[in-house]
């Protein structure tokens, strides 16, 4: 199946730049482009794409905002974040929001294309080693105090709480099946019921929660 993509930036020469890398992957086509949040909530609507590529700092509605409206939706699109530093506190709060990744605007064409191929699959976080340190360095910042998600944390089995620990680390499924010495099938069987029973959106989502109620804590 060929991946739909929404390129939502406010540089017009970022927007064609990497609209022309896509349109050059195999089983990538950019479906439509956006210079707002506002603009990209309707477009999403129009077009259905499987992955939006927002930018977070943009005029009028800015891509916080938008993420949050296009997740609040369930339209099923997969939101990657594109910044230009890798510790903007807006990604953090994107991924709170239920964005999927997020993407550094000089990543390669092939991290481009690898990136949102990862994210509409919803196997695996995007550069985990890196996602997981923006989480880290930013519940370090946040006060310490009770998660209003820590007594979900107790309906998980412990098998669930060990992958959950597992997902926050940037384990794959594989990865985290080889761990456990388990099929991958069983994890993605554990994966969907974490998800379930704390009412998240997917494995991103997953791997805050777990920073933010401190069953993971900042190395």
């Amino acid at each position: 199946m060929t991946i739909r993509v929404l390129i939502v930036d406010d540089q017009m020469m970022v927007r064609e730049g990497f609209s022309v890398l896509l349109n050059a992957m195999d089983g990538i086509e950019v479906v439509g482009e956006a210079v707002n949040g506002r603009e990209a909530i309707a477009q999403v609507a129009a077009l259905r794409p499987d992955v939006v590529l927002m930018d977070i700092r943009m005029p009028e509605m800015n891509g916080l905002e938008a993420t949050r409206e296009i997740v609040a939706a369930d339209t099923n699109a997969k939101v990657l974040v594109l910044t230009t530093f890798d510790l903007d506190e807006y990604v953090y709060q994107a991924l709170r929001a239920g964005a999927s990744g997020f993407l550094l605007k000089d990543a390669s064409a092939r991290q481009l294309a690898d990136g949102v191929r990862v994210v509409a699959a919803g196997e695996a976080l995007l550069a985990p080693s890196v996602t997981r340190r923006l989480i880290t360095e930013f519940s370090k910042l946040s006060e310490v105090r009770p998660h209003s998600g820590s007594a979900a944390v107790s309906e998980l089995t412990e098998r669930e709480t060990e992958v959950l620990v597992l997902i926050a680390q940037g384990l794959s499924n594989a990865e985290i099946a080889d761990r456990l010495i388990i099929a991958e099938s069983t994890i993605k069987t554990h994966v969907s019921r974490i998800l379930v029973k704390l009412g998240l959106r997917d494995r991103t989502q997953a791997a805050v929660f777990a920073y933010e109620t401190r069953l993971v804590t900042p190395a």
